[in-house]
């Protein structure tokens, strides 16, 4: 158990120290003035897409479970930590402080969602859950789409047809607009912030697998019935690694919100799209290894503009870049997964 757990302590420590040491280089280069502009405005997206990479795979991977639906939990985030700093900003003056806020208003509304979907989805096996939750994205994004919510004196104001139908008082204010979304947040999230959250996000998602409660949730993705006739509470732990990684979407969604001048439900943003680029990322990174999502995410996000100036060749050099991963990550279970995700397959049994 000893030699187990110093194991563990040095690979988590490696892991840390490549992300801390990623953002020294980085912040090396931006004062050696070796960045341009265009790498600069990725810094922050590559932040959210490792946040959503390590948070997925605690379901894909660790739980075993397929969920095409980690953009909605994003969207949800979003929404709920820019609406807060909306509303806030005449009691909280500071941009700073109500940021801070947003991101656990983002995370525990994210996390409530993940508690009220995971109650029935969770009891879906295979492809059915990934049809679900794929459904539950695309209903989150086009429900925000036309919502229209405004604050007055009188309180919150909540429309489904446009904002004359809000009955503002002169002096209110109308914070979601439909399909324009939310304007004037303030971009308050840096780099630096970004990592933070990436350290924690790995503190949070590494010691719940190394944890009694992560041997649960991977004795339940191996075998339920064995862990089920060991006395392991299976919807207990399933619902808690599923909101744990809905929590965490949130937490990317807050700060994606706050890297942008506008947020706007669309398929771009929040879409079907979105949520396969994360799957795609977890498994082209190893499913289950939450490193190589990391090193996934910030290659596969890095690769097409690094190769923009090649226009003729540069789908064929992501495409083969693709292939070469997924060769690097061919395990039984990895392909497996690669199988359901690509080809709905229906097994009628969990990802083991």
């Amino acid at each position: 158990m000893k030699a187990y757990k110093k194991k563990v302590l040095v690979q988590n420590t490696i892991t840390y120290a490549l992300v801390i040491a990623s953002y020294l280089l980085i912040q090396a280069l931006i004062a050696g003035d070796l960045i341009n502009s265009l790498l600069k405005g990725l810094l922050v997206p590559l932040c959210i897409y490792v946040i959503l990479a390590v948070s997925l795979n605690l379901t894909v991977g660790i739980l075993g479970e397929l969920s095409l639906g980690h953009a909605g939990f994003m969207c949800v985030g979003a929404f709920a930590g820019a609406f807060f700093n909306q509303m806030m900003e005449p009691s909280l003056p500071s941009d700073q402080l109500r940021f801070l806020i947003a991101l656990f208003v983002g995370a525990a509304v994210a996390a409530a969602f993940g508690i009220l979907i995971g109650i029935p989805v969770l009891r879906l096996k295979g492809d059915y859950l990934a049809i679900v939750t794929l459904a539950f994205g695309e209903i989150i994004k086009n429900v925000i789409n036309v919502l229209y919510v405004g604050v007055d004196s009188r309180g919150i104001h909540l429309s489904f047809k446009d904002v004359a139908s809000l009955g503002l008082e002169e002096s209110g204010r109308v914070i979601i607009k439909g399909a324009q979304g939310i304007t004037g947040t303030p971009k308050t999230a840096t780099f630096t912030i970004g990592i933070i959250l990436v350290l924690i996000t790995l503190f949070i998602v590494l010691n719940m697998i190394h944890s009694r409660t992560g041997r649960a949730i991977m004795a339940i993705r191996d075998n339920r019935i064995a862990a089920e006739s060991v006395g392991i509470d299976i919807t207990k732990y399933k619902l808690m690694a599923f909101s744990v990684s809905a929590a965490l979407a949130g937490v990317a969604g807050v700060l994606y919100a706050h890297n942008l001048a506008t947020l706007a439900a669309t398929p771009k943003n929040f879409g079907y799209n979105m949520s396969i680029t994360i799957l795609v990322f977890v498994v082209m990174g190893g499913i289950g290894s939450i490193r190589g999502s990391i090193i996934a995410a910030v290659v596969l996000t890095l690769l097409p503009e690094m190769l923009r100036g090649l226009n003729d060749y540069r789908m064929l050099i992501y495409a083969v870049v693709l292939i070469v991963m997924m060769l690097l990550t061919s395990s039984p279970r990895a392909i497996e997964m690669r199988e359901r995700f690509f080809a709905f397959r229906k097994t009628g049994k969990k990802g083991a």
